[in-house]
């Protein structure tokens, strides 16, 4: 390759040794996407003050990542030598929309713990659906993570090398989220069923909108699938200007950037605040000192049951 002079905003041929993009990014339609998830932000902040869901602050943090993407993809335009601006805006728009996945699992297991009498699935508990659900949305964005950091190399000594292995470690990621994802589908579409046949039994209430949030939670899991599957397919080709995935911006927008827009857009729309309401909607947070008498309260019972079995010898 050779080293070519850069024009006015830094850009250079794909081929060039000092060429940071496979294509020219527009300016205007970063800054548009900013703009975008910027106004989203801002109305998921509205309502979560509204409606006083403390966990909203999760798909929030999502929003505002892909806003900081953007930001930074917006000055790379401008800035194409910046290596700042390419690796911060590459590293917050892939791991983004694991904090919009983690929320719909969230979402998900609050209305188990509202609307299902037992507040489990299949023996699980809601609070437990949502902790394990969410630490293995944190080891797919661990992975994703160094995937992602090592698909930023440009060094020429070993850029080359290294953008393999992190490709797979990449994609072995979001193929880690995506089989979370349809294990979660399975949980909710159980969900789905039981609530159905309670809503029968007129032990739910037919006021209480859970069928809009709950296929709103499948509408946004289909969204981020839709968005797995092309980082797949567009990276199956390997990273060089010969991809055409990869050397037009318009399919990373319209495939990557759009549904996350929508998908932000349709959990405001049917923001789990609407439906979540009432002292059963949030997960029971116990006090230090509450914690502690039932720790004691467990202890002594366990105590009683050994002196139990001793008096039956």
């Amino acid at each position: 390759c050779t080293t070519a002079v850069p024009g006015r905003y830094g850009e250079v041929p794909p081929d060039a040794c000092n060429s940071n993009y496979f294509y020219d990014p527009s300016f205007g339609a970063n800054i548009a996407f900013a703009a975008l998830f910027g106004l989203t932000s801002l109305a998921h902040i509205v309502e979560a003050c509204i409606f006083k869901k403390r966990f909203c602050w999760v798909v929030i943090m999502g929003s505002l990542w892909e806003v900081a993407a953007f930001i930074l993809r917006a000055l790379g335009a401008w800035n194409q030598q910046n290596l700042g601006y390419l690796i911060g805006g590459n590293l917050f728009f892939l791991l983004a929309p694991l904090w919009i996945n983690a929320f719909v699992y969230m979402t998900g297991a609050r209305l188990i713990h509202f609307l299902v009498p037992e507040k489990r699935i299949s023996f699980v508990k809601a609070s437990s659906i949502s902790k394990y659900f969410i630490w293995l949305d944190i080891f797919s964005f661990l992975i994703q993570g160094v995937g992602g950091s090592m698909l930023s190399d440009t060094d020429d000594t070993g850029g080359t090398q290294t953008t393999r292995i992190g490709l797979i470690v990449y994609r072995v990621g979001i193929g880690i989220q995506e089989l979370f994802i349809l294990g979660f589908f399975a949980v909710t579409i159980q969900f789905h069923r039981q609530t159905v046949r309670l809503e029968e039994m007129g032990l739910v209430s037919p006021n209480i909108k859970w069928r809009a949030l709950t296929w709103a939670m499948y509408v946004v899991l289909v969204l981020i699938t839709v968005r797995i599957v092309f980082r797949i397919v567009e990276f199956s080709s390997g990273v060089s200007d010969d991809n055409p995935l990869l050397s037009h911006e318009g399919f990373v927008l319209c495939l990557d950037a759009l549904p996350m827009v929508l998908a932000l857009l349709l959990t405001n729309v049917v923001h789990p605040g609407m439906v979540l309401r009432g002292p059963e909607s949030e997960f029971t947070r116990l006090t230090r000192k509450e914690k502690k008498a039932l720790k004691m309260e467990k202890k002594e019972a366990k105590k009683a049951r050994k002196e139990a079995k001793k008096a039956m010898k």
